[in-house]
């Protein structure tokens, strides 16, 4: 080989390696999953009186399904004189009068609802936040998203577990009331169950950090305002107040066994516009806190494992190099035949791609009987999570470079199950880009690579190329079809 193809093959192996070592770290989630699962939180008494709870339910633009959302809220088993529910309204269009008029309706019937709009977006969900933290009357806060439908008993299941001064939030598990609609929320609720089940789990029993999931959480006041309250100079204000507290301290709890439902985006470019906010996030958090985290007294097992969490999403950084040089290094090495693929390879290719399976795979087993027929879903799932590797790979950089966007919230529109009303024709899309063509090119990019599998019989290869190029036509032509399906209001 020339000094161009020995770069190419090294910078390939240096890639897949680097893939390799989160896929074991992804094996050792499941590992200590196993380990502790039956170590469940222990309830340490009960509390002799039920404490004041303040319920914020942050929205923006959300007329589809914020009454959904405030009807379920007030059917929250708990005594009413108890509870202080605030509707922290930043819309900007038909949801204020929708939400106003839901919240004037209980308040007649006597519940404490009230309805805040903020003329501005300062700080986006944290500012709300922050600003309905300002006027709670609870000692505890509990809260929930747009999409969520919250069940009666969520308090009385979780409020008991703050008899341990020492605990800061409990963190309920996300439910999913459509995952059935379509192929994209099925691989979306196991991408869910898997961060859900295993990771929550596995962080929160072997005592290392975890974090408040934006929604269906309850935190004591105390703690928020302790750890400095409500910031927004990261996109997951959530994550970020989660390590805050935790530094400070404070304990947090998730109880998998508790379920709070919520709806999955249908449409792929709202669920992109999540992923994109989500991982450029997490990395802007990292960047603020690690510092903090390494230089802290914290145990190694701890500081390990936060910085493994807050760097996770640098792996699609690293799948869209692999992307771009899996074919040059087959051509390459084509002549090497199928035993070098073999030796070489495929084991790497197994560590990263089976530790997907077995994660994913650990989670649907413990929640659902039917898990075995779920886990056809999991080679699509490699595929979308491959597709999204351009998406969220912006969004890494994006953070490392510290380019600022404004928090695009997920637009949602009360889809429950399939047949339910046609949400192509209504308001709110996720954001559009040219991105659908940088992964349509890839898709015909790795259409090629498979050609050539064939033509050179490296037959090891093809499940590998078929998962690249699925992937990225996938996410590709569904970005590009429903964002024509009507013009983004």
């Amino acid at each position: 080989m020339n000094y161009l193809e020995t770069t190419i093959v090294v910078l390939y192996f240096l890639v897949l390696g680097a893939l390799a070592l989160f896929g074991l770290h992804r094996y050792y989630l499941v590992f200590l999953f196993y380990k502790f699962k039956n170590q469940k939180p222990p309830l340490k008494g009960t509390l002799k009186e039920l404490p004041g709870v303040t319920i914020q339910l942050p929205i923006f633009n959300e007329m589809y399904v914020v009454k959904r959302l405030i009807d379920s809220v007030v059917e929250i088993d708990y005594p009413r004189e108890l509870l202080d529910i605030q509707v922290l309204d930043d819309s900007l269009d038909e949801t204020c009068d929708i939400a106003r008029a839901c919240v004037e309706q209980h308040a007649a019937a006597g519940v404490n609802i009230r309805y805040i709009h903020r003329k501005n977006r300062k700080g986006f969900k944290a500012g709300a936040l922050d600003e309905g933290l300002k006027t709670a009357k609870g000692e505890y806060i509990l809260i929930f998203d747009a999409d969520f439908i919250p069940r009666p008993g969520i308090l009385k299941d979780t409020v008991h577990y703050f008899s341990d001064e020492k605990i800061g939030m409990v963190q309920v598990r996300w439910g999913h009331i459509n995952r059935d609609y379509s192929l994209l929320t099925q691989i979306q609720s196991i991408f869910l169950d898997g961060h859900f089940v295993v990771e929550h789990t596995a962080r929160n029993r072997f005592g290392c950090f975890f974090n408040f999931n934006g929604t269906a959480g309850i935190w004591r006041r105390t703690c928020i305002e302790a750890a400095g309250g409500w910031q927004h100079d990261t996109l997951t204000e959530d994550l970020d107040l989660s390590y805050r507290a935790q530094l400070a301290g404070w304990k947090f709890i998730f109880l998998p066994h508790i379920c709070a439902p919520a709806e999955l985006p249908v449409e792929m470019n709202s669920f992109k516009t999540q992923q994109h906010r989500w991982a450029k996030g997490s990395i802007q958090t990292g960047k603020k806190l690690l510092p903090r985290i390494l230089k802290s007294n914290l145990p190694f097992r701890v500081k390990l494992e936060a910085t493994l969490h807050l760097v996770n999403n640098t792996a699609y950084l690293l799948m869209v190099c692999l992307s771009i040089l899996v074919f040059p290094a087959m051509i390459i090495r084509c002549q090497q035949g199928w035993k070098s693929v073999v030796l070489l390879d495929i084991p790497l290719f197994f560590i990263a791609t089976m530790s997907v399976s077995l994660f994913y795979i650990t989670s649907q087993r413990e929640i659902h009987r039917d898990w075995l027929a779920r886990t056809r879903y999991i080679p699509f799932l490699m595929s979308l999570g491959i597709g999204l590797s351009i998406n969220n790979a912006k969004a890494v950089m994006e953070a490392l470079l510290n380019h600022e966007t404004v928090f695009q919230r997920t637009p949602k529109y009360a889809i429950e199950k399939a047949g339910d009303k046609n949400w192509k024709w209504m308001k709110y899309r996720g954001q559009k880009s040219l991105i659908p063509v940088i992964e349509l090119l890839l898709g015909i990019y790795f259409t090629v690579a498979l050609y050539f599998t064939f033509v050179y019989e490296l037959y090891a290869s093809l499940p590998f190329i078929l998962l690249f190029q699925i992937g990225f036509i996938y996410i590709a032509f569904m970005s590009l079809f429903q964002s024509r399906s009507k013009k983004p209001v």
